[in-house]
């Protein structure tokens, strides 16, 4: 028996969106490094994930099933890892970091690159197999442009109708699932029309994407933290000019979606999607999302919600007989002030995770 005296005890984090592998902002240096340096940098991070209150995170594209076992076996501490492997992506798209004049890329498995390129049906099949034959916990595919590649554009669609419902048609046969990379409602709408069920972002999607989420049970992972530190401090961890350019396309839009989500009643979970240095904000989440949401959906989104989406319901995300005993514990109440979660050299007195003590400050 402990103790909390008067403290909160509540389950462990879930980030639904968490590159643990991205130690730069500089995305397709990655594919350029040891895989050995890369790993062991990942190690670092995700211990202090852990020592965040992170007890689970998914890593949608640059994880894969080494990481998962060093952290299933006790070889690293870290956060229970959710893993989708190299994301998929069209030539040219989001995962496609070549420079202009570079026509090589090599996509062997053992290069720390975040993403796979693949085009038509035949190749996207194979690509998903791929993933899904490493043990990936979902597929994930670039629907539309982003931020952090260089040579796509913020509201281009990616992949065809048909490449992304032969993708859902392999993840579901392997009882697996689709998370799917998106800002406009254009790439959005394709996307859970063709069966994705967790998007990515989503900064710019609008009412009647809305209607699908809800029609579909689908799930939205909003990032804005993410926004928010690149243009702060993204060109000091090496987000590249091209892409500090896009950022303030979705910047601005971000908390207007999850304002119109929230309040249709999307399912909603927590992601940041922090790259380099500025992964240290993963708990600043919190605070953004709060300005719009109540304490309680906000951490819903971190909990019961995730644990939904990961397809945990009952053994993550709640302190409930038979789950997996992943807590915390504070001072003070998060319900209040979600402070308390932001605070955590300060506020986090224990943390939990499967039954184990990772962290212990009482």
């Amino acid at each position: 028996m402990v103790d909390l005296a008067g403290r909160t005890l509540m389950p462990g984090l879930i980030d639904c969106h968490a590159h643990v592998n991205a130690h730069s902002a500089n995305l397709p240096g990655l594919a350029d490094e040891s895989p050995a340096y890369v790993a062991l940098l990942a190690a670092n991070e995700m211990r202090a994930m852990l020592h965040r209150g992170f007890t689970t995170v998914r890593d949608p594209g640059g994880a894969d099933f080494g990481l998962h076992e060093a952290v299933a076996q006790g070889i690293v501490d870290g956060p229970r890892l959710y893993f989708g492997g190299k994301a998929l992506s069209q030539t040219g798209g989001h995962g496609d970091g070549r420079p202009r004049g570079r026509s090589v890329r090599d996509d062997h498995q053992c290069c720390p690159d975040m993403s796979t390129v693949c085009d038509g049906v035949d190749e996207v099949r194979r690509a998903a197999r791929e993933q899904l034959r490493t043990g990936a916990h979902h597929v994930k595919i670039m629907l539309s442009g982003g931020v952090a590649s260089p040579t796509d554009r913020i509201d281009s669609t990616q992949f065809s109708l048909e490449e992304i419902r032969a993708i859902v048609e392999e993840a579901e046969a392997a009882n697996r699932y689709v998370a799917g990379h998106a800002y406009t409602a254009r790439a959005i709408n394709r996307g859970l029309e063709a069966g994705v069920r967790s998007i990515e972002h989503g900064n710019l999607l609008d009412e009647s994407s809305v209607e699908l989420f809800l029609e579909r049970d689908a799930f939205l992972v909003p990032t804005l933290v993410t926004y928010d530190r690149m243009a702060a401090e993204g060109a000091e961890h090496g987000l590249p000019e091209a892409s500090l350019a896009k950022n303030p396309l979705v910047l601005d839009a971000g908390l207007k979606a999850l304002d119109l989500a929230h309040r249709a009643g999307v399912n909603l979970c927590y992601g940041s999607d922090l790259l380099g240095g500025m992964r240290r904000h993963q708990l600043r989440e919190f605070t953004i999302r709060g300005a719009v949401q109540p304490a309680a959906d906000v951490i819903r989104s971190a909990t019961v919600t995730a644990a939904r989406l990961l397809g945990e319901d009952g053994r993550l995300g709640r302190i409930v007989p038979g789950a997996l005993a992943d807590m915390l514990v504070l001072d003070g109440d998060p319900l209040e002030d979600l402070a308390v979660l932001t605070d955590p050299e300060e506020r986090l007195k224990m943390v939990v995770q499967g039954g184990a003590v990772k962290l212990d400050r009482l």
